[in-house]
């Protein structure tokens, strides 16, 4: 028996990935134009876009505070930081949220394409899957660089 949704898509295809996606994420990575960027899935487009960026300026506080609070987003972060030698690093985060007050029907959707952009997103350091705020509070970044 299969479960078929809106649009005919099958859950478990997974959506396809927005070009800007890939475009925005190198921007991140290469020119530091963004601290942070997050992707929602738009079921209309059956596909994976940019929600919203952040400006280099912007902290982890600013980040956290731009995903919602009972809706399902994929992120990166650019986390930078001082290592014991005193050598300025940066570790690129992706982060599935995928809060516990979320519609079942979007956990799915977000569980079963995040495959898909992770391979999209080439450099990425660590993966966080968090469910709840304290999941991925600024002391776990720090414990995985450190």
């Amino acid at each position: 028996m299969s479960f078929r949704f809106r649009g005919g898509k099958n859950a478990t295809s997974g959506m396809g990935v927005a070009d800007h996606c890939k475009g925005t994420f190198l921007e991140l990575q290469r020119k530091k134009a963004h601290r942070y960027v997050i992707f929602k899935i738009d079921e209309k487009k059956n596909e994976i876009v940019v929600d919203k960026t952040g400006n280099p300026a912007e902290s982890y506080e600013d980040f956290t505070s731009a995903l919602p609070e009972n809706d399902c987003r994929y992120a990166i972060f650019d986390f930078d930081f001082v290592t014991s030698d005193n050598c300025q690093k940066s570790k690129i985060f992706f982060i599935a949220w995928s809060p516990a007050t979320s519609r079942i029907r979007a956990k799915m959707l977000y569980a079963t394409s995040k495959d898909r952009i992770r391979h999209e997103l080439d450099g990425v350091h660590y993966e966080i899957q968090a469910t709840d705020p304290t999941e991925m509070e600024l002391e776990v970044l720090k414990e995985r660089v450190y």
